[in-house]
């Protein structure tokens, strides 16, 4: 093959190889924030409140903005958003049952939890309070003239924080409910609020979802104030240590951020017919 022959080949060739080599240093580069399917991902598990009055979706989109990244939240109710936390499912947990939030602290399963909000239980039920619990300021108390009324109560029964609490209360009052009467639902804060206005029953909420849903419920507060009824929230990293693939670097900086000034601002400023649904708490003292 002559000298001519190959200066042809090599110049016909030689669009090719560059767009190779155009291709392969395009796939060397890191991808530039914002470039389609480079948006990091933060897997969230969370309670029915924060999801379903509608908080999350004024609080989440300026940290998503800030750091670029993307929250997935998954809303179930505390027990089985501390079982995807123990099972390495999620990056971070935020939920409403102290007691169990320290055990799963306890176990390993968890890091740097911190204390965010708080609101409150009540006891919510028809205007015309069968059971005469209006005005009771025990809740125990409320409760035992519940089952002595036998008068409809609708339970979660999902091992939510709110179910925690009324399985607390059950227990002070001495009483393990049964019946005809007592409802185990096995569903989310605003369902369980809709099959007690139906059954014109009583059930126990948080605050801030009754506020939400009121419009849409034949229901009505008829107890609340007592010190059993706070209903405080916190925040947990799942533990790297446990689970080397979370996305720990970001749970953490969600964590720093929820307990910021500008994000407690924005929980407090959350309200309702000009009522606040949750309370922010200050940061803790470093």
């Amino acid at each position: 093959m002559n000298g001519h022959s190959l200066s042809v080949r090599f110049a016909l060739c030689a669009p090719r190889f560059a767009i190779c080599v155009l291709l392969l240093a395009l796939c060397a580069l890191p991808l530039a924030p914002g470039f389609a399917g480079a948006e990091e991902r933060l897997k969230l598990a969370t309670t029915t409140s924060t999801e379903n009055t509608g908080l999350l979706k004024i609080l989440l989109p300026p940290f998503e903005k800030k750091y670029g990244v993307r929250v997935d939240v998954i809303a179930v109710g505390t027990g089985k958003a501390l079982k995807l936390g123990e099972n390495g499912d999620v990056d971070v947990v935020l939920v409403h049952a102290k007691a169990d939030e320290l055990k799963f602290v306890e176990a390993g399963f968890g890091v740097d939890r911190r204390e965010i909000m708080y609101n409150e239980f009540q006891i919510a039920g028809p205007k015309s309070d069968p059971a005469k619990i209006k005005g009771i300021k025990d809740a125990a108390e409320s409760f035992k003239k519940l089952a002595g009324s036998s008068s409809v109560f609708v339970s979660r029964g999902d091992d939510s924080g709110t179910h925690k609490k009324e399985k607390e209360i059950w227990l002070k009052a001495g009483i393990k409910p049964a019946g005809k009467w007592y409802i185990e639902a096995g569903q989310g804060m605003e369902q369980t609020l809709q099959i007690a206005s139906e059954k014109l029953g009583y059930t126990l909420t948080d605050s801030a979802t009754f506020l939400a849903y009121e419009d849409k419920i034949e229901l009505v507060i008829l107890m609340e104030g007592d010190p059993i009824l706070y209903n405080l929230y916190g925040i947990i990293a799942v533990n790297p240590k446990k689970y080397p693939n979370v996305n720990y670097q970001m749970a953490m900086k969600l964590i720093e951020w929820i307990s910021s000034p500008e994000a407690q601002a924005i929980i407090e400023g959350f309200k309702i017919k000009g009522k606040v649904l949750f309370h922010p708490l200050p940061p803790p003292v470093k």
